[in-house]
């Protein structure tokens, strides 16, 4: 659904959402346990730390070379050409990127991550027509059926459903 306004050329040439600064690591995808056992197996140089009851994340602290706040490290599943994960094994963060499930006074919403380049070219009445069009309603089930893959609520996000 998403690449109705978002084109693949423009994921591909920026990769800003498979790349993680030291200040916000709280963006790194989550994976349930099964995926997480599969990916150990199959790229075992991915580290993964828990994040939650029953969720897992990336572990990139490995991989920072200072304690600069604003130094990128990119995702392990990230190649020159691009996520190596099937459809599969990408987590739900991945699938919905530059939009996030959250709980806000006790419901799930959707909210837009505006620091997406290439979103930020689409006109805010783009993407929520988009979400209106059911993309919001299958993001808030998934979140209602795995409430450990919720991000936690950010100041500056775009509220939309």
């Amino acid at each position: 659904m998403l690449k109705s306004i978002l084109s693949g050329e423009d994921c591909a040439a920026c990769r800003f959402c498979c790349s993680f600064r030291r200040k916000s690591l709280w963006e790194t995808p989550l994976f349930d346990k099964a995926t997480k056992e599969i990916l150990e197996k199959k790229y075992p140089q991915a580290k993964f730390k828990k994040a939650g009851k029953e969720s897992f994340t990336v572990d990139l602290l490995h991989l920072y070379k200072s304690d600069d706040s604003e130094e990128e490290a990119a995702c392990p599943f990230l190649s020159e050409s691009g996520c190596v994960l099937s459809k599969d094994e990408k987590p739900f963060d991945c699938s919905i990127w530059p939009l996030r499930a959250t709980k806000i006074e006790g419901k799930v919403k959707v909210m837009l991550e505006n620091t997406c380049p290439a979103i930020n070219r689409q006109s805010i009445e783009n993407v929520e027509n988009l979400v209106k069009s059911g993309l919001g309603k299958k993001i808030i089930s998934y979140a209602e059926k795995n409430p450990d893959m919720l991000k936690d609520f950010q100041d500056g996000f775009v509220i939309l459903g």
